[in-house]
């Protein structure tokens, strides 16, 4: 039997408001949700109280796995740190278990790993006693785009040696980013949260693929989710799977439960499939 655990990220159906996004989760049989600082007109955009969000959260019954997220983790200064505090803080009094952290993506990418290293390794020294301070994880997050200061999760994994920072960091597994940036290392034993979702468009090459693109999870999928999915639960990876999906289309789904209903059956039966 496959047992997974799925989760909702705010951003698989943005259109709804946080109680809806709550409702939906508990409705699909997966309690587990993100929630996000970048929607407008939600929870964090417009100054609904993290409290307000717990006793949300508790009232259906479901728990907040992370908030996503703090941009641009690995540029620290005086203003991200600030911001890492308010957004901690947030998590702890929301019920939150995570942060995540996503490392810039500008197209400022220093030529030498030694430098992306470092600079990772500066803000997470930074970060560590915040999330001790707060108890929760920082989940760091490496994009796959060739514009991305930190597209390895290897250097991001030496960056949380070099600031020993093991007791509150884990790696964020995105299928898309990880199929982008062509790394064949997985490091199922150090990943906190996984990402998914697919890209169908069969004539898009793979250096053109963008958020934009991003779809649940299907028979179309190009990503491998699969197939990604089943090296990290071999490796032993047994937490969350996360929906993300980013594509404006899905913003318009009349009935988003049903598709991702329809994503969460085409997942199990397939792990079921080739584990048979």
């Amino acid at each position: 039997m496959v047992s997974l655990d799925f989760a909702i990220n705010h951003m698989a159906a943005p259109q709804l408001r946080l109680a809806e996004l709550f409702a939906l989760a508990a409705k699909l049989g997966a309690p587990r949700v993100e929630i996000r600082n970048d929607i407008s007109g939600n929870a964090m955009l417009d100054g609904t109280p993290a409290q307000t969000v717990r006793e949300l959260a508790d009232e259906h019954d479901v728990t907040i796995i992370s908030i996503n997220a703090l941009q641009q983790f690995n540029v620290w200064s005086d203003a991200r740190a600030e911001e890492a505090k308010t957004l901690a803080a947030y998590c702890s009094g929301s019920g939150a278990k995570a942060l995540v952290l996503v490392a810039e993506n500008s197209g400022n990418v220093p030529d030498s790993s030694a430098t992306r290293i470092a600079n990772a390794t500066q803000a997470l020294t930074a970060l560590s006693p915040i999330m001790r301070h707060y108890g929760i994880i920082g989940l760091v997050e490496c994009l796959g785009f060739k514009t991305c200061s930190l597209r390895s999760k290897r250097e991001a994994l030496v960056a949380i040696d070099a600031a020993n920072g093991r007791d509150v960091f884990r790696l964020t597994h995105d299928t898309f980013h990880h199929h982008l940036a062509g790394e064949p290392e997985l490091f199922p034993e150090l990943t906190g949260l996984v990402h998914i979702s697919g890209v169908d468009e069969r004539d898009l090459a793979v250096a053109d693929m963008r958020d934009s693109h991003r779809l649940l999870v299907g028979s179309k999928d190009r990503l491998d989710n699969l197939g990604q999915i089943v090296a990290l639960r071999r490796g032993g990876y047994c937490g969350p799977l996360s929906f993300e999906p980013f594509a404006e289309e899905l913003r318009h789904l009349a009935d988003p439960a049903a598709a991702l209903q329809q994503s969460m059956q085409f997942i199990t039966e397939g792990l079921r499939a080739r584990a048979a």
